[in-house]
């Protein structure tokens, strides 16, 4: 494997890392809570089935090592998550909702491509191909899941619900393995990390207008809240005197 490569590839194994532990603050509150509350379960074992695939397509590819790394670590990272969620789930539906999507997604689907392309595809060139095509597809679909979060923020003017830190990683992380896709000449892994950055770069700057927008409508509320004291201070003012002249 070329230095540069490799090199790009363990930066955006790093970059993947901090991706995979950000939900660690909202499970430590489930734990501490006992209970998933609010929180969607779809996420999690999407991402999971994602890990899986991108996982059995670094082991397939020839030196695809550093994608089999870190998605490893994330499919290990997800189950964690998953499981917390079925332990702690707020009522009985929301664990079988869980349960149904785990059977369905992580275990159905993903047994279905391995089964499938293990023993009903010959030669290698193709089972790359198909696994990284699946890969690709359900890559775009969860760099594309977010865009509901950007809808919010344009609608509310705020970026509350749209955290800095997450879109920023989520955009090094798909510029990271964009570059890396394109030394190597992979476009299963180019593609759907192109279109991440793309889209992460958009969430970026939604989040740079709407938190210069936050700002001024914060200060522009302190100022009408410091306008409608003042106004009832000197209406107070304005009675005490008519009361003396009396």
């Amino acid at each position: 494997m070329d230095t540069v490569l490799f090199i790009i590839g363990i930066i955006g194994n790093i970059i993947s890392v901090l991706v995979f532990v950000s939900p660690i603050t909202t499970f430590w509150r489930i734990v501490r809570s006992k209970s998933t509350e609010e929180f969607e379960p779809a996420p999690y074992v999407l991402t999971l089935l994602n890990t899986l695939l991108w996982l059995y397509y670094g082991v397939t590819k020839p030196d695809g090592l550093l994608i089999a790394t870190v998605n490893g670590f994330g499919a290990v990272m997800e189950t964690i998550y998953v499981v917390l969620f079925l332990v702690y789930a707020a009522d009985h539906a929301t664990r079988v909702k869980t349960a149904k999507l785990v059977a369905v997604l992580d275990i159905g689907f993903f047994g279905i491509v391995f089964m499938a392309t293990t023993f009903a595809i010959d030669g290698l060139d193709m089972k790359i191909m198909i696994i990284g095509l699946i890969c690709a597809c359900l890559s775009v679909f969860m760099y594309g899941s977010p865009l509901a979060a950007v809808r919010a923020v344009i609608a509310s003017r705020s970026v509350e619900y749209m955290p800095f830190f997450l879109s920023f990683f989520l955009f090094l992380n798909g510029a990271v393995w964009a570059t890396y896709a394109l030394l190597d000449r992979d476009i299963f892994l180019g593609v759907p990390n192109g279109i991440g950055c793309f889209l992460g770069g958009i969430q970026l700057v939604i989040y740079a207008i709407y938190m210069n927008r936050r700002v001024v409508d914060s200060q522009s509320s302190e100022e009408a809240a410091s306008t409608s004291l003042l106004s009832s201070d000197s209406s107070r003012h304005g009675q005490n005197d008519i009361s003396y002249n009396v």
